[in-house]
């Protein structure tokens, strides 16, 4: 009952470390000499597209119609959550292999949210990422390795399920590729990614880590429903009066409840681009973003990327900008056509107006140029007979 009382509790009072409540007083506390240990939480969100890595174009898991579950009925499984089940792996590991293939991350670029956490530690602030996705974006963003705890596992390293003995990633990459089960050279166990499935636990840097947070002096939480535990329980392990920052589309966990917490809600690269403009990091997290760009490897769908893949990105890319120029330039014929039908309809407008006003200035000018009558004789106005009586006299 009490961790349901505190869930909804609300604090309204004024806060003990931050100025205000908000992204400004965090980007404030952060360039201070207080802010020295800052520490990130990610996630995959289980029921919206709010992870990180979502807006990277990896799926969640359980969208309708989008979600990566809904995606795995073609896979024939006797329910979506057995492609990620130990035992089911072990009497058929070909599904997974199969979606494997497509969630490599060769085929996904880092988003700025996981170039923010580059940034962090450019700074030197950085002290851990608590990551439940297993794409390693956080890596290939240039995240390193020691400042990453993958509570669940990553495609980072591989192995066989039975005598735990390390495979070859090279390897393993091209059984994916092939749909091919990798099995080990040493027992001809089954070999997968060193990702967590259902029935196994999670790795043992997760756990030696999380004592880490006694040591916060911020943590920032993006992208998660906070629903999966034990991951979720951290953000109850910072110090109390440590500031708390939540980067989500939607409000999550306790959040709100301490006298230093701040809640932004809207999406990840959203907010982290608001967070560092207001910390004058802006240019720098484009910078590192853009480094992203050569990340890709496209090999979810074929192989590794060939100078043939980069002739028809290329080509693609131009395609796209002529695409782009051919509609700017329709826009700018549009926006001529419409002018000069708009000139053409004021100058007849105007000829109009002319016509009228000529049209009244020749009759004013018929009426006042005519010759004027000629005078007339007193025979002519009063008539032929003389003014005489009728006895001829006046």
């Amino acid at each position: 009952m009490s961790s349901f009382l505190r869930h909804y509790q609300t604090y309204d009072g004024p806060s003990t470390v931050l100025e205000a409540h908000d992204l400004a007083s965090i980007a404030k506390y952060m360039k201070s000499d207080a802010c020295k240990s800052v520490f990130i939480m990610v996630s995959p969100c289980n029921s919206c597209k709010q992870g990180i890595s979502t807006s990277s174009g990896i799926p969640d898991f359980r969208s309708p119609e989008t979600g990566l579950y809904a995606n795995l009925a073609r896979l024939n499984l006797p329910y979506p959550e057995a492609v990620f089940e130990i035992n089911f792996f072990r009497k058929n590991p070909k599904p997974f292999y199969v979606l494997a293939k497509e969630l490599y991350p060769g085929n996904f670029r880092p988003t700025p949210a996981h170039s923010f956490v580059k940034v962090l530690d450019n700074h030197k602030i950085l002290a851990k990422c608590f990551t439940q996705n297993i794409d390693t974006l956080e890596r290939r963003a240039g995240v390193p390795d020691d400042k990453i705890v993958e509570a669940h596992g990553s495609y980072a390293s591989q192995r066989c399920i039975d005598c735990k003995r390390p495979y070859d990633a090279a390897k393993l990459k091209d059984k994916l590729l092939k749909e091919e089960v990798a099995y080990c050279e040493n027992c001809k166990g089954l070999v997968k990614p060193d990702i967590v499935f259902f029935g196994e636990s999670l790795p043992p840097l997760f756990h030696c880590s999380i004592s880490a947070l006694r040591s916060a002096d911020l943590l920032i939480v993006m992208g998660t429903s906070l629903v999966v535990q034990p991951f979720a329980s951290l953000v109850d392990l910072v110090p109390e009066d440590c500031p708390r920052l939540l980067i989500n589309l939607e409000h999550v966990g306790d959040f709100g409840s301490r006298s230093n917490d701040v809640v932004y809600l809207g999406k990840c690269d959203a907010g982290v681009r608001e967070l560092c403009r207001l910390l004058g990091w802006e240019e720098e997290l484009e910078d590192e973003w853009e480094k992203t760009k050569d990340t890709l490897e496209r090999v979810g769908v074929g192989e590794p990327a060939s100078e043939k893949d980069k002739k028809k990105a290329e080509k693609e890319a131009r395609a796209a900008r002529f695409r782009e120029e051919a509609e700017k330039a329709g826009a700018e014929e549009n926006e001529r056509e419409k002018l000069k039908d708009e000139v053409d309809e004021l100058t007849r407008e105007v000829e109009a107006a002319l016509a009228i006003s000529d049209n009244g200035d020749s009759k004013q000018h018929t009426a006042t140029t005519e010759d004027p009558p000629k005078p007339t004789d007193a025979k002519e106005e009063h008539g032929s007979e003389d003014q005489k009586g009728p006895d001829g006299k006046l």
